[in-house]
């Protein structure tokens, strides 16, 4: 069975950094695309970043371009999503997500909330001084 756990977060200053892992499980990972997205309270879940299977293409929202970096660690199952120069904004549940694969090259494949078969529980992001 498929699983994602996702752990890491917490509360950090506005300014500061935080790595986020989700372990996955139940599957071969390198076979699927692998994202995060995330939902602040009151707000639509929004894409954040997502790394396609195949060499590693990878899409990142236009708000968080430049501060956060999705990686894998084959060996370790493992996939990261590591966040700086955080803001108020980026204060959100955060979830590990996983696309079955696909033919599909489009970029809507890999940033659509529907496009993604599998979620982990999420792991909250709390932003404050």
């Amino acid at each position: 069975q498929l699983q994602l756990v996702e752990s890491g977060g917490g509360l950090v200053q506005p300014g500061g950094s935080l790595r986020l892992s989700c372990a996955t499980s139940g599957f071969t990972a390198d076979a699927y695309a692998i994202g995060w997205f995330r939902q602040a309270p009151g707000k639509k879940r929004e894409f954040v970043a997502a790394n396609r299977k195949d060499g590693g293409l990878t899409y990142y929202a236009d708000s968080v371009k430049g501060r956060f970096t999705i990686s894998r660690d084959g060996a370790r199952n493992t996939v990261y999503l590591q966040m700086s120069s955080l803001e108020s904004a980026d204060a959100a549940v955060y979830y590990c997500v996983a696309k079955n694969p696909t033919f599909d090259t489009s970029v809507y494949a890999y940033t659509d909330q529907y496009e993604f078969e599998y979620w982990g529980q999420g792991t909250p992001v709390t932003v404050s001084s």
